[in-house]
């Protein structure tokens, strides 16, 4: 069972146009709204790979009740935690010659009872599924939210023997590792500012891996773009890198996401190191083909896998 916790959801609209003139007024050419934020989209491809994801966020507005009904549309259990704020939009524009522009709002301020609902919530989540369940956390958190929100869930979901995956960044990332998940994965960006360190080469990407394990982390991924991506599965295990052949897409959108769901679902069901790898790098590739990001086909990701090579490099 997996259950995707997003401190921060949105709805995504996604905006086609010509050209973006800054100063100008912009006539799109069309626009589609989608439940989005970065839990969605794993769960997403969680469904896509056969699984019944259970996601749940605080939701408030119009745009909350968005993503919940789009969420359950494509057979994904939502639960929302209802807040007095309106859920954010974030917005995604894509221009004819592949320029992508996201403009991210922060989102709601959520109030004290309402974050206490929301962990409780969690808390009966983490004990229904005790030890099979495999709770991934996501994304940003609202403005004026502790940063160790995620740690703390980690914590709960940990004491009901759940196995806890992370992606975010910054202090959220920071006071998340403190809390030891299983899993965290940021990108080459996310990394760099988390460890004070360049990451401009495999060797570098390798050993801010290991950094990331002794941070805190029992496993550890890092995206590098067109570079491949990074897995380590514990202290003791080799660092494997997956390249395959880059695919010009849509978007990169919610490529992180996708790949964070192969991930899951790779150690969720006990798959080598190796082949957990490549499904999670065709995840994330196959996303630059989604009409929008997290509607990978499961087609493209099994076709792309037999293009990944995974190797060690330490």
């Amino acid at each position: 069972m997996f259950l995707c916790v997003s401190g921060n959801p949105a709805v995504d609209k996604r905006i086609r146009m010509e050209h973006l003139r800054r100063g100008e007024v912009n006539r799109a050419e069309s626009a589609q709204g989608f439940a989005g934020g970065k839990a969605a989209h794993v769960a997403m491809v969680l469904r896509t790979l056969g699984e019944k994801p259970e996601w749940i966020g605080p939701c408030g507005g119009g745009s909350g009740k968005e993503v919940l009904e789009g969420l359950s549309r494509l057979g994904i259990q939502a639960s929302g935690v209802r807040i007095e704020g309106t859920t954010r939009i974030n917005l995604e524009i894509l221009e004819s010659d592949g320029t992508v522009t996201e403009i991210l709002e922060p989102g709601p301020r959520v109030g004290a009872e309402e974050w206490r609902a929301f962990l409780e919530k969690c808390q009966e989540k983490f004990e229904q599924g005790r030890e099979g369940l495999s709770t991934i956390f996501s994304g940003s958190l609202p403005p004026g939210t502790v940063a160790n929100l995620y740690g703390t869930l980690i914590k709960a979901a940990r004491n009901a023997k759940c196995r806890t995956f992370l992606d975010a960044s910054g202090e959220v990332l920071r006071e998340g590792l403190q809390a030891m998940p299983e899993f965290v994965k940021p990108n080459r960006e996310e990394a760099s500012r988390l460890l004070g360190t360049r990451i401009d080469s495999l060797p570098a990407g390798a050993a801010a891996v290991r950094k990331l394990l002794e941070y805190g982390a029992q496993s550890a991924a890092l995206s590098l773009g067109r570079d491949g991506l990074l897995f380590c599965a514990g202290t003791k295990e080799p660092v494997l890198h997956a390249t395959g052949r880059i695919i010009e897409g849509r978007s990169t959108v919610g490529c992180g996401d996708s790949a964070v769901a192969g991930f899951a679902f790779g150690l969720g069901h006990g798959l080598s190191a190796e082949d957990t790898l490549g499904l999670a790098a065709s995840c994330g590739a196959a996303n630059c083909l989604a009409d929008s990001p997290g509607t990978a086909k499961i087609e493209d990701i099994w076709n792309i896998q037999k293009q990944i090579s995974v190797q060690r490099i330490a």
